[in-house]
């Protein structure tokens, strides 16, 4: 009877044991994860915040987390404390990174349905049907890749030569709408008045054909390239969130399309 007590309190303590070290573990695997891995501290949101939440509470909804330095947005905000008078454009989901683009100076805000410009940028509109803004779902404050395609009717032989290129990362929406003008995806997480909003925007849908008008914030030279391929070429929009990768394999064309 002592034997089978003192075994199952040995058995008891083994797995306690195991429990810890396999807890630790796991807490420690990050660590290792990035061991190897150059990183940068950057503000992580946490909880989710609010369109037009000011400053403080963004303090108290982000965390300063170690990300490889590949996966660190441009516009990532580094020191809370640049953000001064500053509030959030656009609500700010848990897990993406806590970027400056999406923030405006409080007399600014303009609600959900649109986005301050950046100071030096300017604004440019593109007519895009449904599958060339990632099924509709863009809004006000998303940041987007812009996939250029050019078909080149004087390539060597007297044939044609397409080209793809992914030209432009995250690049800032300041404002999406239907083709009647109505905007897109102004909907909030309230519960109480989700089932109006979505009421609204079916609404809104049934009077528009399948096209977008998906307005972007960019520099003057940017923009040339955008409308000249929007002039003479092919334009995709993806959702690119500030935690996406940057990588892209460079112009693509037939001879190199499955390589």
């Amino acid at each position: 009877m002592k034997t089978r007590l003192l075994g199952g309190i040995a058995a008891l303590l083994v797995a306690i044991v195991g429990t810890v070290l396999l807890v630790t573990y796991v807490q420690n695997a990050d660590k290792r994860a990035l061991a190897s891995t150059e990183t940068e501290n950057v503000y992580i949101v946490e909880k989710a915040i609010p369109a037009g939440a000011s400053a403080d509470a963004i303090a108290g909804s982000v965390v300063k987390k170690a990300v490889p330095k590949l996966a660190v947005a441009e516009n990532g905000v580094t020191d809370l404390s640049s953000l001064n008078s500053k509030v959030s454009a656009v609500a700010l989901m848990p897990g993406e990174q806590l970027l400056s683009s999406r923030m405006v100076e409080q007399n600014a805000f303009l609600g959900p349905a649109r986005v301050q410009v950046p100071t030096g940028l300017q604004e440019l509109t593109l007519k895009l049907p449904i599958e060339r803004v990632a099924g509709g779902v863009l809004k006000a404050g998303d940041t987007v890749g812009v996939f250029i395609s050019i078909e080149d009717a004087g390539a060597q032989g007297g044939g044609k030569a397409s080209r793809t290129q992914l030209s432009f990362h995250k690049v800032l929406v300041t404002g999406a709408q239907f083709s009647n003008g109505t905007a897109t995806q102004t909907g909030g997480s309230d519960s109480s008045t989700g089932a109006t909003q979505a009421s609204s925007t079916s609404s809104s849908k049934e009077q528009t054909d399948d096209t977008y008008l998906v307005t972007l914030a960019r520099n003057s030279a940017d923009a040339e390239r955008i409308v000249f391929a929007a002039e003479f070429g092919k334009i995709y929009l993806s959702k690119e969130p500030g935690d996406a990768l940057e990588t892209s394999t460079g112009v693509v064309d037939k001879a190199g399309l499955f390589r």
